[in-house]
């Protein structure tokens, strides 16, 4: 007679439920202790600002963290309890699940960077392996270069994402920073983006942004401009001085002259980059669509495209450098120096200098990009499993990489400032770019190369702290949030 065998699916059934009756005291016992640490004042409650403090160094924005309280919040009363709490994290750690087994394709619970290549692949969204390697990277705790669960969801945990497509459009989000010196665009966008116009509200953002950044940072931009067009000997003193000298002969209201055509020149120069750069990448492409660009296609693409946008824009240029130096007075608004400048000196003028403003963009642009992506890869890898940086991380970053290039391409940003101003002042001799240079190395040695480059620095942080500032919330105004979605009702499933 055959042994009874009925028990062994009742042990492991039994089995079973105490795994799953370990694994729910495991969870509540985490959920526990994040609420604990979350709940500040020990109320019982955690609200909007406890979870800005308790979460300040994941990244998170506050559009982001409202959505957390928004989808936790079943009463309504603004705050989270704890059963409030366990049940958003219990469900949000569900779809997270999904998200990691759909990724896992062979099923052997961990990530490798090609498993994120292919799943991304399969949305439509291209990266490289490299690429996929450096996301991967900024999960991998243990320095496994692959991502198991419990990787997965605490770098995920309080991301409001729903879908892999909301991992891809994470993964993939960019800042448009902007100190008034070269206009960066974002890249990598899908077409999905494209055609719903989420681009545009992007652009429209980055570009209200940077004019809060100009205007907020003119008086330092007109110093500069001053100081680079008129040598030590014509205008000596240090910045205080300098501003005395602006304040005396025009008043509080000088210190803005030439912004208003600095700020008016954003939207079509981010416009006109961000056509020319997406019609030199489908050319790079050429019959391969899927191809993903590489780093050195990606630089000539945006050098090219920034070339073309300065070309189309440079006569605005011109005109900011006159209106900059021109004293009480002398032109009434931006349409009355166009017309003097056109009569005294003919169509020509509104180029002058262009040769050297076209080649500072490669070496600006290079090294800041460059200097960006090697801070903020070196930060990530330094904090493996970390969300991504902060605020002040990205500011740093931002500030010491456009610094760096600044370094590279102000000598010709001077020549370019003094060829422009050159026309304005009757009699003046009009040098080449080469003998420019010659001149000011022969009269002011080396260091007139970098003439104003004091007030040009000190602006650099201040900038790009209020550029990253108001970018982010004018995107939340627009309906895009930072992990790149549409607000409102238009999320996604």
């Amino acid at each position: 007679m055959r042994p009874p065998w009925t028990w062994f699916p009742s042990a492991h059934c039994q089995d079973s439920r105490d795994s799953q009756d370990s694994r729910d005291s495991r969870d509540s016992q985490r959920w526990a202790e994040l609420f604990d640490q979350l709940d500040l004042n020990k109320d019982g409650h955690i609200d909007i600002i406890e979870l800005r403090t308790g979460l300040a160094g994941r990244g998170l924005s506050r559009a982001s963290l409202e959505k957390i309280v928004e989808a936790g919040d079943t009463n309504h009363d603004g705050v989270l309890d704890f059963q409030e709490f366990t049940q958003f994290l219990g469900a949000h750690e569900k779809d997270l699940k999904l998200m990691f087994r759909s990724l896992d394709k062979n099923n052997d619970g961990q990530i490798d960077a090609a498993e994120i290549q292919h799943s991304l692949h399969t949305i439509g969204v291209e990266v490289s392996l490299e690429d996929a390697t450096r996301i991967l990277q900024r999960m991998d705790k243990d320095g496994t270069m692959t991502i198991d669960w419990n990787e997965w969801r605490d770098f995920f945990l309080f991301k409001p994402l729903t879908n892999i497509e909301d991992v891809a459009r994470y993964w993939k989000r960019s800042m448009m920073l902007d100190i008034g010196e070269q206009l960066t665009v974002p890249d990598d966008f899908t077409e999905e983006e494209k055609k719903s116009g989420y681009v545009w509200r992007q652009l429209m953002a980055g570009a209200f942004a940077g004019s809060v950044s100009r205007t907020g940072t003119a008086p330092l931009d007109r110093l500069k401009v001053f100081r680079q067009v008129h040598g030590f000997a014509d205008f000596k003193g240090n910045v205080l001085s300098s501003f005395r000298y602006m304040l005396k002969e025009g008043g509080l209201r000088s210190l803005w002259r030439g912004n208003g055509i600095n700020v008016l020149k954003i939207a079509p120069e981010t416009a006109i980059k961000f056509t020319a750069y997406e019609k030199i990448k489908n050319v790079m492409h050429s019959n391969n669509e899927t191809r993903n660009l590489r780093v050195h296609e990606r630089f000539v693409a945006g050098s090219l495209a920034g070339a073309t946008a300065q070309t189309a824009i440079y006569p605005m240029e011109v005109l900011k450098t006159r209106l900059t130096l021109g004293k009480t007075g002398q032109y009434s608004g931006i349409a009355v120096c166009a017309k003097q400048i056109l009569q005294r000196e003919g169509i020509a003028a509104f180029y002058k200098g262009y040769v050297p403003n076209l080649l500072s963009i490669v070496p600006y642009a290079g090294i800041d990009l460059a200097v960006y992506e090697t801070l903020k890869f070196t930060w990530l890898s330094r904090n493996r499993g970390l969300a991504d940086p902060g605020v002040m991380v990205l500011v740093g970053c931002g500030a010491v990489s456009s610094t760096c290039g600044q370094l590279a391409s102000y000598p010709l940003a001077l020549i370019r400032t003094r060829m422009q101003a050159q026309a304005s002042v009757k009699g003046a001799p009009k040098p080449s770019m080469l003998a420019s240079l010659r001149s000011i190395v022969t009269q002011e040695g080396v260091a007139g190369l970098y003439r104003g480059i004091s007030p040009n620095l000190l602006k650099v942080i201040p900038a790009v702290s209020v550029s990253y500032v108001v970018y982010e919330y004018t995107r939340i105004v627009l309906g895009v949030d930072i992990e790149g979605r549409r607000g409102g009702g238009e999320k996604k499933a």
